[in-house]
């Protein structure tokens, strides 16, 4: 059995690179997704497919469409989300696809620094699983497998 994972969070490291490496070294079977990691396809997407927008709000709104609906056409087919929160950048898209996961009813697990408890705690509470690293995350999903 094959689990599909929404990695949720922030796009601008490559925490998903290492997130799929563990998963491999600890031969889990898993398939990863997640949003758009290319910044400027993201924020041109509506352009692209839309054409030119007549100001940068009809052009944010655009992009923001088809970044949500390609969120939830993939958010909706994983088994499992995980919502990583770190303390560099802003988490606004996180948290709306950690709660946009809970309110699917979907698994989900968040990860979050010690620094982040107080902020995030009504969202962790709704949560299955709130840890602190990464490989606490695949640990749980691990354990699926056992």
């Amino acid at each position: 059995m094959k689990l599909t994972v929404y990695l949720a969070g922030q796009i601008h490291d490559d925490w998903r690179d290492e997130v799929a490496k563990k998963a491999k070294e600890k031969n889990l079977p898993l398939v990863f997704v997640g949003p758009q990691t290319n910044h400027d396809r993201s924020d041109h997407i509506g352009e692209e497919i839309l054409g030119e927008q007549p100001g940068n709000l009809y052009k944010d709104d655009a992009a923001s469409d088809i970044n949500n609906f390609r969120t939830q056409v993939l958010m909706q087919k994983s088994d499992i989300v995980i919502a990583l929160f770190g303390e560099k950048y802003k988490q606004w898209n996180t948290a709306m696809d950690a709660s946009s996961a809970i309110a699917m009813n979907k698994p989900t697990i968040i990860i979050r620094p010690e620094s982040l408890v107080h902020p995030l705690k009504e969202l962790s509470n709704k949560a299955n699983v709130t840890v602190e690293t990464l490989d606490q995350a695949l640990n749980i999903i691990g354990y699926i497998f056992e």
